[in-house]
């Protein structure tokens, strides 16, 4: 089994900090490269795992975050909020 590790992603559930331009700013500053991930980038890696390219990768998290978990500040606790 793998599991998808999705980094800030631009769906409904987060029209709090996408639709406001301060608080955006804010949590993309914080990704590496620089802006929230779409959801079809979500589904295209799931869409890789369940492929057969992907066929001998198991018991993986596939982290699709644009390097969020690389960046230091990403150890310490902060909200958009």
């Amino acid at each position: 089994m793998n599991a998808l590790g999705p980094g800030a992603t631009v769906t409904p559930i987060n029209r709090a900090w996408i639709d406001d331009p301060v608080k955006r700013v804010q949590v993309e500053s914080h990704i590496p490269m620089g802006r929230a991930g779409e959801s079809w980038e979500m589904a295209a890696a799931v869409a890789f795992l369940c492929s057969d390219e992907a066929a001998y990768i198991t018991g993986q998290t596939l982290f699709v975050d644009g390097g969020l978990t690389l960046y230091p500040d990403f150890r310490e606790a902060w909200s958009s909020e």
